[in-house]
This record gives C-alpha cells, structure tokens and sequence, in this order.
C-alpha cells in the first residue's frame, strides 16, 4: 500500500554482488548498526557534516534521522534519494543521489558510506556505478558531480576509476580547520 503513495519503495538496482534499494524500517535499523561500528578508519575524515566522528549511538541516530529527513523534505526541486546497500540481503552502507533544479540542470551528485569492514572490496565503485547508470539512462541526467576531501584517497579512486574528470576544488571549514575538497564531473557522454 505505501508503494501506491511513495513508489521510491519498490525501486530496486542491482548490480552482480549488490542490491540499491529504499530500505524498510527494520532495515534502516540495522543500517544504523553498520554505521555505529564505523564508517571511517581513527582520524580519516571523509563527509563535511562531521557525523562519522560521532560516538556510535549517536553515529547510528543521525543515520536514522537524515534518511527520515531526506524522505520528509522531497520535492520536485530538491530532492535526495538514500539507498542502502545490501549484499545477499545483509545491509552494508548507503548511497545518496541528489538533484537540485534537476528538472532544469539535469545533474545529480553522490555521497556514500560503507561500514569499514566492508571497504576496499569493491563495492563502492559497484553500488556508485548503479547510481550512475539510474541518473544517466533512468532519470535522464547530462552530468554527475561529487567532491572529495583531497586526503580521501579511496573516494578519488573511485571518482577516477569510473571516469570522473577533474572540475576545480571547494575549501570548507570543518572544526576550525580549512577542508580542500577535489570537485570532480562525470557527463552522459563520457
């Protein structure tokens, strides 16, 4: 019943070791979990919203309330859709895709995180890779932006892999401290 008035629900994308989907409640729950026991190696920064550092009650709370968030505040000119990412059903991280003036711009960008024991496996670029192909040949999308703190080296690599080319960089402040991010910009052509 909730599909006929949230039909985000039943999108699903799925990749050979992956599944995207919108996730249940006791889903959400569990990826909440993921995230309490870390998402970032001791002194690894990697979001500009500093929710990583958090201690893990409150890691796996802000997980919980943006996702809630995100769902109260769509709409057509801003949106963001969160993901979680399963592999054989077990919950792992999310992704996020997001569009602003998207229906003018026609450009997304992505974030994502996984819990630490399941980096470095590949499934970053996999799970990004199926964001990539929904916007471009689902949603209709010319481009995909992400940044990346330049000290990420794991992100970049990813950014890199899947053909992203370099678009300027961004200085934040984060804790006191200025944050140089690397922007990069994927095109459908490319």
């Amino acid at each position: 019943m909730i599909n006929k008035y949230w039909p985000l629900y039943g999108l699903n994308l799925r990749t050979p070791r992956l599944e995207l989907r919108f996730p249940s409640e006791d889903e959400l729950g569990k990826l909440a979990e993921v995230a309490a026991t870390g998402v970032n190696r001791p002194g690894q920064r990697t979001f500009l919203t500093p929710w990583p550092e958090l201690p893990p009650e409150k890691r796996a709370l802000f997980v919980v309330q943006n996702h809630w968030g995100c769902k109260a505040e769509w709409e057509s000119k801003q949106w963001v859709l969160n993901l979680g990412v399963f592999v054989d059903g077990r919950p792992i991280g999310m992704v996020s895709l997001r569009g602003k003036e998207f229906s003018v711009l026609r450009e997304v960008t992505t974030s994502s995180w996984l819990g630490l024991e399941f980096q470095g496996q590949g499934y970053g670029t996999q799970a990004r890779t199926a964001l990539l192909e929904f916007a471009f040949e689902h949603l209709g999308a010319v481009a995909a932006r992400t940044e990346v703190f330049q000290e990420n080296a794991s992100s970049q690599g990813v950014s890199r892999k899947l053909g992203y080319q370099p678009d300027g960089m961004s200085r934040d402040v984060l804790d006191g401290q200025v944050m140089v991010s690397d922007r990069f910009r994927l095109t459908r052509d490319q």
